[in-house]
This record gives C-alpha cells, sequence and structure tokens, in this order.
C-alpha cells in the first residue's frame, strides 16, 4: 500500500518489442519508443495515515482523466480535478480506521492503483439528533443535534452539516449548551415554519475531528421531517386561560392553574416548543428541586422544558382553574380539557407564555428555547459568523 504509485503501461507507447518489469514490479512495454516514466503521489500513505485530511492525488507529467478513491465497506470519496489536471482533491476528508483504495487514469488511457489506512480513532464523538426521521412535527420545532463529548471544532463541524428545505426557509445554526450540560447545536428558522414545508440534514460528520476532548466522527446522519398544521398554543399567566389556536383561528379556550408565582414553584414565561406527549407519567417534585410537594401519576403529561415544565390534567387543583395560578410549575386543566390538548397538538407546536406570574423566560437549552431569543443575536452564535 504505497503511497507512490507508477502510471507504467499506461503511459508508454506500444512498440511490439518484448515486455520489462518496471521498478515498482509492474510490466511496461520497452523499446525505443518508451515514453518517460511518469508517477502519481498521493498525500496520505502507509497503514497509519491521519484521518481528517483530504486526499490529494498529484500527477508529475500529463493530465489526469478520472480519480477514484473507495473506502472498505463500501462508500467513496468524491473530489475534483485541478484547472491545470494534474491534482485531484477530495471533498471530504479521510475518516480513521478505514482503508482506502486510489485508482487514477490519465487522458492517455493509462491507470494504475495506490492505497493506505488511516489511524484509528482514539475516542469516537456520537450525537443525538432531533426530530427523528419521517415525522411531522409543529411550526416552531427545530433541527436540533446534541453532542456526546465537546466540539471544539465548531465550525469544521458546522460545515459538514448541510441543511435543505422545500421552499428555501432562512435560518440559521446557534451554538448553545444543553440542560444537561453537553454542547449542542440548533438550526431555527427566522420565522416559524410555513405549514407543509420539508426540511432534510444531511450530516457529513465521517472524518471530521470535534477537537480536544471531543474525539471523531466514524459516521454520517441524516433526518427528514414535514412541518404540519400551523397551531399555536397561547397561555396567559394573568388571566388563567389556555388557548389553541390553528390557522389563526381559535379551536380551544379554557380555563387553567399554573405555577404559582413568587418563588421557585412559578411557571416559565415566553416561547416552549412541546418536546413530548408522554401520556400518563409518574410525577415527583424532588426530581426537579421541589423537595416533597408531590408525587403522584398524572395523566395526558405534555413535556415542555427538561427542567420539568409540562401542561397536564390536574383535577386536584380545579378549584383554582381560571381563578389563581396555585400548581407546582407546570400549567393544569381539567381532565376533559387537558385530554382535549392532547389530541390536537403535535410535537414542535409553541407554547407562548405571558403574563407577570412567572419565574423568568424559558432558556435555550432548557428544551426549545431559541424562540425567546432574537434573529439577529441567534445568527451570531453560529460558528460561521
Amino acid at each position: 500500500m504505497a503511497g507512490t504509485a507508477v502510471l507504467g503501461a499506461a503511459l508508454t507507447a506500444c512498440s511490439g518489442g518484448a515486455a520489462a518489469s518496471g521498478h515498482d514490479g509492474r510490466e511496461q512495454s520497452a523499446g525505443p519508443s518508451k515514453a518517460a516514466e511518469t508517477r502519481i503521489s498521493v498525500n496520505l500513505r502507509g497503514a497509519t495515515a491521519t484521518a481528517g485530511k483530504p486526499v490529494t492525488v498529484t500527477l508529475t507529467a500529463g493530465k489526469l482523466r478520472t480519480v477514484t478513491v473507495s473506502a472498505d465497506g463500501g462508500g467513496a470519496l468524491v473530489g475534483r480535478l485541478s484547472p491545470d489536471g494534474r491534482t485531484w482533491t477530495s471533498n471530504r476528508p479521510a475518516a480513521p480506521g478505514t482503508t482506502y483504495r486510489v485508482e487514477a487514469k490519465d487522458t492517455g488511457g493509462g491507470s494504475d492503483t495506490a492505497g493506505f489506512t488511516t489511524a484509528p480513532a482514539g475516542q469516537v464523538n456520537k450525537l443525538t439528533l432531533a426530530p427523528g426521521k419521517n415525522t411531522t412535527v409543529g411550526i416552531a420545532q427545530p433541527l436540533s443535534i446534541v453532542f456526546d463529548h465537546p466540539v471544539k471544532n465548531r465550525a469544521a463541524v458546522e460545515k459538514a452539516l448541510k441543511v435543505s428545505t422545500s421552499n428555501d426557509t432562512e435560518g440559521s445554526w446557534g451554538w448553545l449548551v444543553d440542560h444537561s450540560g453537553r454542547d449542542r447545536v440548533d438550526w431555527r428558522p427566522k420565522d416559524y415554519w410555513k405549514s407543509g414545508t420539508r426540511i432534510t440534514l444531511d450530516a457529513d460528520l465521517n472524518g471530521v475531528d470535534s477537537g480536544p476532548s471531543g474525539g471523531w466522527f466514524v459516521r454520517d446522519y441524516a433526518t427528514t421531517f414535514t412541518v404540519g398544521s400551523s397551531q399555536v398554543v397561547k397561555v396567559d399567566l394573568d388571566r388563567h386561560r389556555l388557548a389553541l389556536k390553528r390557522d389563526g383561528r381559535t379551536v380551544m379556550d379554557v380555563p387553567m392553574s399554573a405555577g404559582t408565582p413568587g418563588g421557585d414553584k412559578a411557571s416559565w414565561r415566553g416561547t416552549a416548543v412541546l418536546m413530548a406527549k408522554e401520556g400518563t407519567i409518574n410525577m415527583n417534585s424532588e426530581t426537579v428541586g421541589l423537595g416533597d410537594a408531590y408525587d403522584k401519576m398524572v395523566d395526558f403529561s405534555m413535556r415542555l422544558t427538561w427542567s420539568g415544565m409540562y401542561a397536564h390534567a390536574a383535577p386536584w387543583n380545579a378549584a383554582y382553574f381560571g381563578v389563581a395560578n396555585r400548581s407546582s410549575g407546570c400549567v393544569g386543566m381539567s381532565d376533559a380539557d387537558a385530554a382535549s390538548l392532547y389530541r390536537q397538538v403535535r410535537v414542535g407546536d409553541p407554547f407562548e407564555i405571558t403574563g407577570a406570574d412567572a419565574k423568568g423566560t424559558v432558556a435555550e437549552g432548557n428544551g426549545y428555547g431559541a424562540w425567546n431569543v432574537s434573529w439577529a443575536d441567534w445568527q451570531t452564535r453560529s460558528a460561521l459568523g
């Protein structure tokens, strides 16, 4: 697997003379019309080549016609020829722990091969991607990527993340810290998605280095999802009302009781995005730092933040619906109203929460809080400027 190969028979004139062995052990024609020996050189060579660099194939004389760089296990690196035809460079870097075979053909009809193997990754970085593949989501759902390990080479990672939409939606990546403390990058549009938009992410990360303490990515990722109907849930903390609007029309308006103001039990304000419809779950206040305030099974649970804010059924709080905020931070409704809302909303729908009885604004990493950041500020969070 030498990094330099001879284009022998490919670059000599046929003379009908006896065959002679070239210096690389390959046969090449010999005779008075034998052309000058021509070589290709590959920038990566040997059994422990450095990953993370593009593959470069150079011809010392003449012009390359095609170059193919294939990887073990399938796949190939696509590249481009230089204007003078003497150099080919792959568009993507070589991945760690991979064996590559290089096949080069020149304009004279000759060909030759070379090969190399990259050193394995000392540490591998992986990610969690939302939303899931082939899902239908609400108009506020961002593309969100949470990384297992720190990402210091943010520009290199962001360059590998390619977003395409069916209607050329304007949007931007923004880096933040997830509620879990891990590095995260979200792509959100300037405004809410338009219904029917189809979004595709191609994360061509195989061979990208996260940077110190982060490790290498050793695979690509992809997802495609579609935006459903335009739905917004309006939560008014001061009026103690919740309304569901679909395509601008109010289809539901019910009394509710949110978090008790003046302390940790108060609700968040701002835009929260429905993260999951979790159904009937056990809610224990100790898991969110509220001591032993409650420990009960709760129906029609709709998660709004990682810190534990939900909309759900709260029949035990019926005396306060439409009257006062007296919950432990969640938006509570009657069984019937919670069931109706649960049936109609979808993951990605925005809950726009307004009013004075709040403890602050939903943070970007506490669920999907990017909508609480101005568009101008959000754009500055891109690693690519």
